[in-house]
């Protein structure tokens, strides 16, 4: 009996040493580790597209008059920007919103007693799409030119874009993605390891910003349209394997 008990002893620990060794050799065979670095891509440019827009209105009693003012309005202004070298085909008169105005009536003994009819203002706007951006951007500082011919057109911040923003996208990935791995091979260098094969590669936010401005970023991405001049920017996390 007792040596049956010592067989099956030395049995069970046959089968621990050979998970052990096992293991052992399985632990040995195991890749070092990965390293996982983030790469920036950043380029400045400058924007190709201007969108300007501005309003004009007029006011009178008579609806059927107002109308007509507001429509000569809108032929100066046309012929305006033409003297100034804009093409026609830039530029896009919205459609007329009318309002009726009224002003509040009281007594003499200030009690309110209704509302008196002054007239309808009529409000038109304009946008203006171009790629000539200097032109436009000078028009739109000298627009008050058109108070000599008796318009009051009043001028919005002009938006700046760039019509080349997919091909910007995957240059600045390709930069990005240059940048994390120079970082991981001088890391890999440093640390006595080979870098081996990349497992994981994850895109950060695309983000513009205005050139020298302190814009914080967004998790959601920043796209700026106030600054003609521009930074596009991106970050690429890449996995790398170790040898």
């Amino acid at each position: 009996m007792k040596k049956n008990i010592n067989a099956v002893v030395f049995a069970i620990a046959i089968v621990i040493a050979s998970i052990i060794l096992g293991n052992a050799v399985v632990n040995r065979n195991k890749k070092a580790g990965n390293i996982s670095v983030t790469g920036l891509g950043q380029t400045n440019f400058t924007s190709d597209l201007i969108v300007w827009e501005a309003r004009f209105s007029q006011i009178n009693k008579d609806l059927k008059q107002a109308y007509t003012d507001l429509k000569k309005d809108k032929e100066t202004i046309s012929e305006y920007f033409r003297s100034k070298g804009l093409h026609d085909s830039v530029i896009v008169f919205n459609a007329v919103s009318t309002n009726k105005t009224t002003k509040p009536n009281y007594s003499d003994d200030g009690k309110y007693i209704g509302e008196e009819f002054t007239g309808y203002t009529l409000n038109q706007t304009l946008q203006i799409n171009s790629k000539e951006v200097e032109k436009v951007e000078k028009i739109s500082r000298e627009v008050t030119e058109l108070l000599n011919k008796g318009i009051q057109l009043y001028s919005m911040t002009p938006r700046y874009y760039y019509t080349k923003l997919e091909d910007l996208k995957i240059e600045m990935i390709s930069r990005a993605t240059e940048n994390a791995r120079v970082r991981a091979v001088s890391i890999a260098k440093n640390s006595g390891a080979q870098l081996g094969e990349l497992s994981t590669a994850n895109m950060g936010i695309f983000q513009i910003t205005g050139q020298n401005s302190n814009e914080d970023y967004s998790w959601g991405g920043v796209y700026n349209t106030s600054s003609k001049e521009k930074t596009a920017s991106i970050t690429m996390k890449l996995i790398y394997a170790l040898d």
